[in-house]
């Protein structure tokens, strides 16, 4: 997938404007509307405001595969998985799916 079926792919699913994603983005509507529609590629940094503007990393926005964003609460919980013991762990999975069929 190319930067420009990307971008396209991502307003397209929240249901952003070009002004929209300039605006997330904090880049100009110009350097927006000139890679939608007059399809300039973009540079490293201005790929890189948008894919913040959109919640992920550049990494994630040329993944073809779904990726999750690392918050800083994911990363937390990463971490303190990490020190469990197995038997920690399985009951921390069945907590979490205790929880999960509540809902």
């Amino acid at each position: 997938m190319d930067v420009l079926e990307r971008l396209r792919q991502l307003t397209l699913e929240r249901g952003w404007s070009v002004y929209r994603v300039a605006q997330e983005a904090g880049l100009s509507q110009k350097t927006v509307y000139n890679i939608f529609y007059r399809n300039a590629m973009p540079s490293i940094p201005t790929i890189e405001s948008l894919s913040k503007a959109f919640g992920m990393t550049i990494a994630q926005f040329f993944s073809t595969e779904d990726l999750v964003a690392v918050t800083p609460e994911l990363k937390e919980l990463f971490n303190s998985w990490i020190t469990l013991t197995p038997e920690q762990k399985e009951a921390t999975l069945s907590m979490m799916r205790a929880f999960h069929r509540d809902t």
